[in-house]
């Protein structure tokens, strides 16, 4: 798969700046959006949620950043993997190339808004005066783990959506309930343990909770948390790789 990635690496980097310049293109602000829109929906849910669930919390508003920084990268990278096949059948059905190339290119893509709502994410934490500590370095970790979970769910979603385009409109209301239940903007602590098992085993919650750790508690997570991380990630990619190698021959008759 890599191996095949790097010989076509003219056309992938082609299609990162295309999908970047594209979901800029012809709009005042451009790349600025990338850092606005997660601050305009963290000041909706300050607005919307701080009475209710926080009151009593430090650093509130960060909380709920960490969580919305975590999701909305999710919600992109998957809405658009999911895309990615379909919306270029017009090149790979004309050209041999690896089909995951668009996919891939798509996740960096998304990765680079990230990346630059992150910068938005700790200067914030300056502001909130959140203590900047060595273990920040540890997010590096979430991060890679998150790029790869995102890559698998993406790889099979695509998949999915060349054969039921169905999947577009049941992800958008499954997008909308993890959002609620990856407790972006309310605490855990008072649920009972059969339901505090259900968070433990969002993918997406997991990820942004490991953040509030280092960010907010000051603390490194367990051996554990890392191994799950990267159980989350690996099987998702390979479920996608899977996808992918099953199902490949059969793209170009349903596009």
């Amino acid at each position: 798969m890599f191996a095949r990635l790097r010989e076509h690496r003219f056309l992938f980097e082609e299609l990162v700046k295309r999908d970047f310049k594209k979901k800029y293109k012809r709009t005042v602000l451009g790349v600025g959006w990338s850092m606005l829109m997660p601050l305009l929906m963290l000041l909706v849910m300050k607005v919307v949620f701080e009475q209710f669930f926080g009151r009593t919390m430090l650093h509130y508003t960060t909380y709920i950043f960490c969580g919305n920084v975590v999701f909305c990268w999710f919600s992109e990278a998957t809405n658009h993997g999911m895309a990615s096949l379909y919306g270029n059948a017009s090149i790979f059905t004309k050209v041999n190339v690896p089909k995951y190339i668009f996919l891939f290119a798509g996740s960096i893509q998304t990765f680079i808004n990230f990346a630059l709502t992150l910068v938005v994410f700790f200067f914030f934490c300056w502001l909130d005066g959140v203590s900047f500590t060595w273990r920040f370095l540890l997010l590096a970790y979430p991060i890679m783990t998150m790029m790869l979970f995102n890559a698998g769910i993406g790889l099979v979603l695509s998949a999915l959506f060349i054969f039921f385009r169905d999947i577009g409109y049941l992800w958008r209301v499954f997008i909308m309930l993890l959002m609620y239940g990856s407790a972006i903007f309310y605490t855990i602590d008072k649920f009972p343990p059969n339901l505090q098992l259900l968070f433990a085993c969002n993918p997406v919650y997991r990820h942004i909770a490991y953040f509030r750790e280092i960010v907010l508690a000051g603390s490194v997570p367990s051996l554990g948390t890392h191994l799950v991380l990267l159980g989350f990630a690996v099987a998702a990619f390979l479920a996608g790789a899977f996808m992918y190698k099953h199902y490949n021959t059969k793209f170009l008759y349903y596009v």
